[in-house]
């Protein structure tokens, strides 16, 4: 089984337009489509999809489109009651693909929900279940929850995978007593922990998954690094391996991320060896952004046949996560990739503070 937790979860709405958009100009959608959305409620339809089960930890009312959403995808929703209900996220595609979104930043939770949020997490799963923590946290949310969540889970004998950004990220990454088996950074996200171009990731993935070894040194399990329309790397502590993507038809780009986790994690439940748990995850980006909105992909979907993995070799890789220092009390303390602590990482994306982000060219396995 495969536990999520979405700490903010949305609707994800979808508005398809057969026109370029314009600023100020008025536009009449040719189709518009609700899905139940965020990260983590992502990878868990991906999963059901595939038939092995899944279980969706959130905030949410019973009689949230969300939960009714999920039960509809063949998840077991475990619910947390907010009182109010989830925040909607818009996606504008336009006909070349180019994905525009507006993130709804939610509501603060009231006081005790997060607690009882974390401790269904804690009971839901078993001893050697992959726990996937993903997406934004909630506004008035502490940005260490995740880390918190991350150690808690790691003494109980969970796995633990982590695909956040910001200051949760940077978090996340602090303790090296209680590092995630998993990381599912992007380019950004990968700049922003140490402190390296975020250009110069995207332009040469080599050097991006370099760069990945070096969190793997600092002791994260594996680190799986989406790169956009280059594919994705995979850097364990038994090597590092480049994956290409197959070609496709371009439809959006929303949710392909959280699809190549799920598919990283499906192949890891089957046994298989990192260079086809990479071939699956980004067998499953690619299928996801060859569907409209945030569908995810099923098998039908996929074009496993199409994904080109190669080994790379890195050497020299030393420990470098940014702002990493020894502590005499708590181990290891991480700041933000300028070195401070708190607030908000300068690799964090603007989706985390509600405005809009556009991709001119969306990647079919964007982070």
């Amino acid at each position: 089984m495969i536990v999520t937790l979405t700490a903010n979860p949305s609707v994800d709405r979808t508005m398809q337009l057969d026109a370029p958009i314009v600023r100020g100009d008025v536009f009449r959608a040719t189709s518009v489509g609700d899905e139940a959305g965020g990260k983590g409620v992502n990878v868990a339809r991906a999963v059901a999809h595939a038939g092995v089960p899944a279980l969706a930890v959130l905030p949410a009312d019973d009689d949230d489109l969300l939960v009714k959403g999920l039960a509809d995808a063949g998840v077991l929703p475990v619910n947390v009651p907010t009182g109010r209900p989830s925040r909607v996220n818009i996606t504008v595609t336009e006909p070349d693909g180019t994905t525009t979104k507006f993130n709804d930043p939610g509501h603060e939770l009231r006081a005790g929900v997060l607690a009882e949020v974390a401790d269904r997490l804690l009971a839901r799963s078993h001893a050697g279940d992959w726990v996937v923590l993903s997406g934004s946290l909630p506004p008035g949310a502490p940005v260490d929850w995740y880390a918190d969540l991350t150690a808690e889970l790691k003494r109980a004998g969970r796995r633990v995978a982590v695909d956040t950004s910001g200051a949760p990220l940077v978090a996340t990454v602090r303790d090296r007593a209680f590092l995630p088996d998993l990381l599912k950074p992007n380019a950004e996200e990968l700049a922003s922990l140490t402190g390296d171009d975020e250009a110069a990731l995207e332009a040469d993935p080599q050097t991006a998954a370099a760069v990945a070894a070096r969190l793997v040194a600092d002791g994260i399990g594996s680190v799986l690094l989406t790169l956009g329309s280059a594919g994705a790397a995979l850097v364990t502590a038994d090597g590092a391996w480049l994956a290409s993507p197959p070609a496709i038809a371009l439809r959006s780009t929303v949710g392909a991320g959280d699809a190549s986790l799920a598919g990283y994690l499906l192949a890891d439940l089957q046994g298989l060896d990192a260079p086809d748990r990479l071939r699956e995850a980004v067998a499953y980006g690619a299928a996801a952004a060859s569907l409209p909105g945030s569908t995810m992909p099923r098998e039908g979907d996929l074009q496993r046949a199409g994904v080109t993995v190669t080994p790379i070799s890195i050497t020299g890789t030393t420990p470098s996560i940014t702002g990493i220092t020894e502590s005499t009390t708590s181990g290891t303390t991480i700041g933000t990739a300028s070195g401070t602590s708190g607030g908000t990482s300068p690799g964090a994306p603007a989706a985390l503070a509600g405005t809009p982000t556009t991709q001119r060219t969306p990647p079919p396995a964007a982070g």
